[in-house]
């Protein structure tokens, strides 16, 4: 499917870049693909490394293509839009920016209905990401498949349904790698005061993560069970745990995610405003 379409990445930043290497690697020619970025530096990257036309703002042929992922900052987005306008064809529009909702891109878009709001994580990077989807109503099951497809080239995909679902989302997965990597932080600050090095630490905190999850995902079991199976009452993971409860770490954990959903609800009001 992909390979028959040509996109266009206004953005050219991390984000649009593994999503523009997972294409590549997938059979999309690089001459089907063009980005729109302002800065000369990245423009030079892009042609670099990965072939693609490269400009400093939109014309007719980049909105002419049939996938359109903007990849631009919330702030930024209504006036990435408004100069985007005048040069829009009948293309599916992918949004990656946090917080702008799927109603305030079709009123800036002119009622267009061909609208996805999408939500990677950086594992992208590793082509290991995790993308939430959410789209208008009624959009068609081609234009799902396109924005299936467009997610997989960096990993997985999960599509929920409106704007409330899909700031959940940012606040799960979206913000999760940031919680993986505060964990790993506290696990080598703890290797080093046990007496490891931080080398050593960090090794044996990435290889749990990942070994973990990779549990995870193969078992159809609750996560719940798993956890118990690694804790044998009075043991050392017990006693961790026992330590974690009692400093209501769980409880904050929850509070913090509810927290980076509350900021995306409010991005999206403050970043829609007439």
């Amino acid at each position: 499917m992909l390979k028959t379409l040509t996109f266009g990445f206004l953005g050219g930043g991390n984000m649009a870049t593994a999503l523009i290497g997972g294409l590549i690697a997938r059979g999309v020619p690089a001459t089907s693909i063009r980005v729109v970025d302002p800065f000369d530096e990245a423009q030079a990257r892009l042609r670099r490394d990965l072939g693609v036309h490269a400009a400093g703002a939109p014309d007719t042929a980049f909105g002419k293509s049939d996938v359109l992922v903007l990849a631009v900052k919330p702030q930024q987005f209504r006036e990435a839009a408004a100069a985007l306008l005048p040069h829009l064809g009948d293309s599916l529009i992918v949004s990656v920016a946090a917080g702008i909702r799927l109603a305030d891109m079709q009123r800036w878009f002119g009622g267009r209905t061909r609208l996805v709001r999408a939500m990677p994580n950086t594992p992208a990077l590793a082509g290991m990401g995790m993308t939430g989807l959410a789209a208008v109503a009624g959009l068609a099951q081609q234009d799902r498949d396109i924005a299936s497809a467009l997610a997989e080239a960096v990993g997985k995909c999960e599509w929920v349904e409106g704007d409330a679902q899909i700031d959940a989302v940012t606040a799960i997965s979206g913000s999760g790698p940031a919680y993986v990597f505060y964990f790993i932080e506290a696990m080598e600050k703890a290797a080093v005061e046990l007496g490891l090095s931080a080398a050593q630490g960090r090794a044996l905190a990435v290889e749990t993560f990942r070994g973990a999850a990779a549990l995870a995902a193969q078992s159809e079991e609750p996560v719940s069970l798993l956890r118990e199976r690694v804790t044998s009452k009075g043991g050392t993971t017990y006693a961790a745990l026992t330590a974690m409860q009692a400093a209501g770490i769980g409880e904050a954990f929850v509070k913090a995610m509810r927290a980076a959903a509350e900021r995306a609800t409010e991005m999206g009001a403050e970043f829609g405003k007439d």
